[in-house]
């Protein structure tokens, strides 16, 4: 988003004449806020606009927390000077990569916005959520001409937990080992993508909701040989069901209704997650359902044992679910 934020930028404040000099970079990492003010009140010989991007802006709040605030003073209220008098045809743009918006870079963030509060227009790059994440990997498998099917993209972007960076590398990655006309499958999913495990734990969901041991003891098989903690797996396994119990006895069917319902909730499923819930919920009857939520609970017991077997005890969850 940065990438294309830039490149927007670019087109629309420098004409065709100014591109070749006009875009200037700095690093708060190696210079001063004051050291890049000064060059923007400056007049370049070479182009009439420019575009002056500065990297590493975080870098420029005062180490401790009693200056965080001074805005009266030192760099911040150089700035706002500037700013009330700026230099025609100069955008200048502070660029804050470091930290999230949220968890332990929440209040980092806040600092960085009350240092640069004199900036009146702010672009923030918050996460994607997985409805957005989507539709990115479908915009780039399309522009990139990725032979994939919906399903197949779906898998890439659940198995990559809806990084933007990481799909849009991947399908790039992808798009190199296709070559033309070669369709991509889950195989090559679960090959070249990391993470890709998750395409082997939804083909142990579907195999246990129809009951079919010996390909539900495969689907295990190939997640042990690709290095699963099957701790995890089965931690995956509980939300998955637990959530489908609940949709089933809910009286929900369609993904729709399924994420509606859970947002209600206060739980925050996102479009691909309902649809993925829909189809457990298609997928198990009642019954077994229910015995696979009251076997997670015996198997995470039993993964908590004295130095257990996680394979035996997994196989022996499997059994359970789909025995008679």
């Amino acid at each position: 988003m940065r990438r294309l934020c830039r490149e927007a930028l670019v087109q629309r404040v420098l004409p065709e004449e100014d591109r070749a000099g006009g875009v200037i970079r700095h690093d708060l990492e190696d210079t001063s806020v004051n050291a890049v003010l000064d060059d923007a009140r400056s007049f370049s010989l070479f182009s009439a606009n420019r575009l002056i991007w500065v990297a590493g802006a975080e870098s420029a709040l005062p180490r401790t927390r009693a200056g965080a605030g001074d805005a009266d003073s030192g760099p911040s209220a150089g700035l706002a000077a500037y700013l009330r008098d700026p230099t025609p045809g100069t955008v200048l743009v502070f660029d804050v990569a470091r930290f999230e918006f949220e968890g332990d870079d929440k209040a980092k963030i806040e600092r960085v916005q009350k240092f640069y509060a004199s900036i009146p227009s702010v672009v923030e790059f918050r996460p994607f959520s997985m409805d957005a994440a989507g539709r990115l990997a479908r915009d780039l498998a399309g522009k990139a001409k990725l032979n994939i099917d919906r399903p197949e993209l779906d898998l890439l972007v659940e198995s990559l937990g809806g990084d933007a960076g990481r799909i849009a590398m991947e399908i790039e990655k992808l798009s190199l080992f296709a070559g033309p006309g070669h369709r991509i499958t889950a195989a090559d999913i679960a090959r070249l993508s990391p993470n890709a495990q998750g395409a082997n734990l939804f083909a142990l969901v579907g195999a246990l909701g129809r009951g079919d041991r010996q390909r539900s003891l495969e689907a295990l098989d190939i997640l042990l040989k690709e290095g699963e903690y099957l701790p995890l797996a089965l931690t995956f396994l509980s939300t998955q069901l637990r959530l489908a119990l609940a949709a089933q006895e809910a009286g929900l069917r369609s993904a729709q209704q399924i994420q509606s319902h859970f947002t209600q909730q206060g739980i925050r499923i996102w479009r691909d997650r309902a649809e993925q819930i829909a189809q457990t919920v298609s997928a198990f009857p009642r019954a077994r359902l229910e015995r696979a939520v009251e076997k997670i609970f015996q198997a995470d017991k039993a993964l908590r044992d004295t130095r257990p077997d996680d394979r035996v005890v997994m196989e022996e969850f499997v059994l359970g679910v789909t025995g008679k």
